[in-house]
């Protein structure tokens, strides 16, 4: 599958279980990136992924950097609210192309280095001034299935 979704510390375990689930839906591949704020033995984590943890791909990472490590930039979308491009704004449609989508941690984004050092690479789901971000579970659906949606959905039913 060409698209990723990359998570970057993740703090809260049902987020984490609810993307799980949709890349299992979907077929895209779940990143990992250490440290984790919880345990991969966690009942809520279990719980909102259910059943579905054998049919995710899912990897793990030691660091940022070390997922970056073998990444070419053209690959990667960093989702951050201080984006500069919406996230409807870029063409996924490109099967053979990988899509990396890199969410940072519930309560502080990515870090700042990120955003200064891939500035054009950034992209935001559009929200008004009420809320600090959207949710993590639900950005990551909303990219995920925007990306699908340009590909016409390749072996979804």
């Amino acid at each position: 599958m060409s698209l990723h979704i990359v998570l970057h510390e993740p703090e809260i375990p049902a987020n984490t279980g609810n993307i799980a689930r949709s890349c299992a839906g979907t077929g895209a591949s779940l990143h990992l990136i250490h440290p984790l704020g919880f345990s991969t033995e966690d009942r809520m984590l279990k719980r909102a992924g259910c059943d579905y943890w054998p049919h995710v791909n899912i990897a793990y990472h030691d660091s940022l950097e070390d997922f970056l490590a073998d990444k070419a930039e053209e690959n990667l979308y960093f989702v951050e609210t201080t984006g500069s491009v919406p996230y409807t704004s870029w063409d996924y449609s490109d099967l053979e192309h990988e899509y990396f989508f890199v969410f940072g941690k519930e309560t502080k984004g990515l870090p700042t280095w990120i955003t200064e050092m891939y500035p054009d690479r950034c992209i935001r789901l559009p929200q008004n001034t009420q809320v600090r971000s959207l949710n993590l579970s639900n950005s990551a659906a909303i990219v995920l299935y925007e990306a699908l949606r340009q590909q016409s959905f390749p072996q979804l039913f």
